[in-house]
């Protein structure tokens, strides 16, 4: 019996995969229909799914958009469909979406001699917050994308003290004069360190900004009023409120947080003992008061402590709370990248011959920031919604403004479509976070 063989001298051409195997039908097959168990949990959960969107889309979209009060509403429903169940009045938030955004701002400040409220034609509607927002856009673009031109850094640099200026107008020289008191600190430390030395040279550096804010800018920046004014239409903190009022919040908690609680978590880690003790009191001491508490603490007990006549502007206490509340937190989420970190990094630093704070801004804390991205941002989003808190105290924050909305006669008994909207704006915002940060994460990661 003879023994034939044969062998391939050519290559079979390339073939495409089964189409069961890739694509939609094979991410279907792999994930969701992988065996019995899976496949019947899958059918159940689409049919829990088809229950809810069919209800949530017949009464978002089968709904109300133009009427003048709830009543009005309900007869277009029961006109339009025979029935008021199963659909939304979407014409509150048509009505009053602009006090949700801005609350009792005004929107066109009026010139001094001039009530609130009356359009001077010397400023477009809402010209002020608006600017301010898309200058924030701006400011954070060349800190969040480092293909921005770096030439935005300009404007990172300026938005603190501008945007101050336009949300509360009044005279230009307030803001300018508290921007020179960082340029004070920098040329105390520059031109004092050679003399007194570098611990001299940091407490002068702090210690000068201070006396500057307390005692001088006041009568300078009157000063320089009287000789050039330039001032806008000042707008009361009670009016501010709706989603600018969480903006405001936030931003500058979130922009301030990372800073101080980078230094509180150094702090914590320092060999000096009064450092530590201090950073590590003033931790475990916020992180163990509610936030509610430190708002009834600024909006109510803080007076008590200020000399008698003393204005101390409601959401500037506001601000500086949510700040150090939120520093704490930040403070503990960056000790826990800097403890992630092998020693072998701290022996690194130390054999290149970097002080420590080389060491830390070059080797250590960028990698400990790395680390941290996902605690910080949970540690912002939180922050972030956390503004509505501020409706305790009686600022008009988007749910504040819910309630008062609620309780005017034409609307009195709705609140699915106030809620919804306002959960709408605010997933926008902590949504597009949560995204940044996994890009950030994409960005940095090495493979290792």
């Amino acid at each position: 019996m003879s023994d034939v063989s044969f062998v391939r001298t050519e290559m079979l051409p390339q073939q495409e995969p089964p189409g069961s195997s890739v694509g939609i039908v094979g991410w279907a097959r792999a994930n969701l229909f992988d065996g019995v168990t899976n496949s019947v949990l899958t059918i159940i959960s689409l049919i829990l799914v088809y229950f809810v969107l069919e209800g949530l889309l017949s009464w978002t979209f089968q709904s109300v958009w133009n009427a003048s009060s709830l009543t009005e509403c309900r007869e277009i429903m029961t006109a339009t469909w025979g029935k008021t169940h199963g659909h939304a009045c979407w014409a509150v938030i048509n009505d009053r979406w602009l006090q949700l955004l801005y609350g009792f701002y005004p929107p066109y400040p009026a010139e001094p001699g001039v009530n609130f409220g009356e359009n001077t034609g010397a400023w477009p509607a809402y010209f002020r917050p608006n600017l301010s927002f898309v200058l924030l856009l701006l400011a954070v673009a060349p800190v969040l994308f480092d293909k921005v031109p770096r030439k935005l850094l300009i404007v990172t640099a300026v938005y603190p003290f501008l945007m101050p200026w336009l949300m509360w107008g009044g005279s230009i020289w307030g803001p300018v004069m508290a921007a020179a008191g960082f340029g004070i600190g920098f040329l105390a430390y520059r031109l004092l360190t050679p003399v007194i030395g570098g611990l001299g040279g940091i407490i002068a550096a702090i210690a000068l900004p201070v006396i500057w804010w307390l005692f001088l800018v006041g009568i300078v920046a009157a000063g320089l009023e009287s000789v050039v004014s330039i001032s806008i239409p000042e707008v009361e903190s009670r009016k501010f409120g709706g989603f600018m009022l969480s903006i405001l919040i936030g931003v500058v908690a979130i922009g301030c947080s990372l800073p101080i609680g980078i230094v509180l978590a150094l702090g914590r880690q320092s060999d000096l003992m009064i450092v530590k003790t201090l950073c590590v009191g003033f931790i475990e001491f916020i992180r163990g008061v509610p936030l509610i508490t430190l708002l009834f603490v600024a909006s109510v007990l803080l007076n008590v402590f200020l000399p008698p006549g003393t204005q101390f502007d409601i959401i500037l206490r506001v601000l500086i709370m949510v700040t150090l509340f939120a520093s704490a937190y930040m403070a503990e989420v960056v000790r826990g990248g800097l403890a992630a970190l092998p020693k072998g990094q701290y022996e690194g630093a130390d054999s290149l011959g970097l002080n420590y704070w080389q060491a830390q801004r070059l080797i250590i804390m960028p990698q400990a920031l790395k680390i941290s991205i996902p605690g910080i941002v949970s540690t912002f989003i939180g922050v972030f919604k956390d503004t509505t808190l501020v409706s305790i105290i009686g600022l008009l924050d988007p749910l504040g403004l819910s309630n008062a909305i609620r309780a005017d006669a034409a609307w009195n008994g709705i609140y699915w479509e106030l809620f919804a909207f306002i959960a709408f704006l605010f997933f926008v915002f902590c949504f597009g976070m949560s995204r940044y940060s996994m890009y950030l994460e994409r960005k940095l990661h090495k493979g290792h």
